[in-house]
């Protein structure tokens, strides 16, 4: 705050003094001189300035063109990569469904084998019943039979007397000699 009132004071000093004011002499006040200079420095700073930016204008199109460039090859590939995309999508989903369709008919071939094995297995099944059963009623027949000799032989051990024996002696023996 000081220091404002300071330059406050200079400046109403050289006011006071009337060493600040208006000079009506145009020659002697040298604007013309200084309007000569400032018209010169505003046309050498426009051409060198112009020059400057029409350069740093070709660099900034340059560059755009660039990034469009870029943008554009971005965007072919971008297309490209969608595009495979897509047609490894649909290679996925054939392969997917292959693999379906190769699992069902693993599933059917081994439901139709299991079917297979199934039927051979009930088939020698009933093939060793039935083995089972005839050799069963063969021990049977056997055993019947056994039970018949021995039960015919009992008998005729009974009813055959000492001349009966003899008897069929002499008929065996004039059967084989005759």
């Amino acid at each position: 705050m000081q220091h404002t009132m300071q330059l406050l004071q200079i400046f109403t000093a050289y006011s006071d003094s009337q060493a600040i004011g208006f000079n009506s002499d145009f020659l002697e006040a040298n604007v013309i001189n200084i309007a000569m200079l400032l018209s010169g420095l505003i046309y050498i700073l426009r051409q060198f300035l112009g020059s400057i930016l029409f350069d740093r204008q070709e660099k900034v199109l340059f560059a755009i063109q660039e990034a469009e460039e870029r943008l554009h090859q971005a965007d072919i590939r971008l297309n490209e990569s969608e595009k495979q995309l897509s047609q490894t999508q649909m290679v996925i989903n054939q392969i997917i469904k292959e693999a379906e369709i190769t699992a069902q008919k693993v599933r059917q071939s081994i439901l139709d084998q299991g079917k297979v094995d199934i039927e051979r297995l009930t088939l020698a099944s009933k093939v060793s019943i039935e083995t089972a059963e005839i050799q069963i009623r063969q021990q049977i027949q056997q055993q019947i039979i056994a039970l018949a000799i021995n039960r015919v032989t009992l008998q005729l051990q009974n009813q055959v007397t000492a001349t009966m024996q003899a008897k069929i002696i002499d008929s065996s023996i004039l059967g084989l000699g005759g």
